[in-house]
């Protein structure tokens, strides 16, 4: 079929995944050392080609897969980022995805073997080429995505403590949350089942554990509403305000 567009140049296709997960109360982000040029020894984003006879889908599960060992991963297509001069390799054509997976279940043995770490998003290291613009925009569908749907099933263990699932909220907005306002707005929605059990490391008292009701938070992911959350100063924090990393 090449045959066909003999006439036309050849580019490369790229994906790059913006991996994000939540630990010790921070937002993180997957990044590794480059092993090869250009840009070798610098940060980046993991990523890789197109294969021939890959979709743009199955090659970032490839992708996702080579670096944590998981499959069946929460994943989005971001954006596609085209500039001529983005890799000064070849002329390449990335399409950035990003995901989100719970850090302990990642495989810590398979990413060190790729030079990956995690990164709280506050101290993320220069990154090569666009890819600090792809952790942006990246942010900025993540942070949408708070007003819209519920967020924490992908990222937070299996039972958890409302102050845990505020902080996430917290990590991701960028800003402190009015607390009060916060545990209304959660517990009203039904997606929490708050279990018999207490987490408590924190405190003496301890805080309750809760789980997500599964049916609940599909239903919510599927058909979306309105979760405006307010700052401690008052401010309600609007879906389509941006991130800076």
């Amino acid at each position: 079929m090449t045959r066909y567009y003999n006439g036309y140049e050849q580019h490369l296709v790229a994906l790059d995944c913006i991996v994000f997960g939540f630990d010790e109360g921070e937002l993180k982000l997957l990044v590794l050392k480059r092993k090869f040029e250009p840009a070798k020894g610098e940060w980046s984003l993991m990523g890789g080609f197109l294969g021939k006879s890959e979709s743009l889908d199955e090659a970032a599960c490839r992708i996702l897969s080579q670096l944590t060992g998981l499959s069946n991963i929460y994943m989005k297509q971001l954006l596609v980022f085209s500039d001529v001069a983005r890799d000064p390799g070849a002329r390449t054509i990335s399409v950035a995805y990003y995901a989100l997976i719970k850090i302990d279940e990642n495989d810590r043995l398979l990413a060190e073997t790729y030079g990956a770490e995690w990164v709280p998003i506050k101290q993320l290291p220069p990154l090569i080429f666009d890819h600090s613009q792809m952790v942006e925009k990246a942010l900025e569908a993540l942070r949408r995505r708070t007003s819209r749907e519920p967020i924490g099933f992908e990222l937070l263990p299996v039972k958890f403590t409302l102050p845990q699932l505020q902080s996430l909220y917290e990590s991701i907005c960028g800003e402190l949350l009015d607390k009060r306002n916060f545990r209304k707005q959660i517990l009203e929605t039904g997606l929490l089942v708050k279990l018999d059990e207490k987490e408590k490391e924190s405190s003496k008292k301890g805080a309750f554990l809760y789980k997500f009701d599964h049916n609940k938070y599909n239903s919510y992911v599927e058909k979306g509403f309105l979760f405006q959350l307010k700052v401690k100063s008052g401010h309600i924090i609007k879906g389509n305000n941006s991130l800076q990393v």
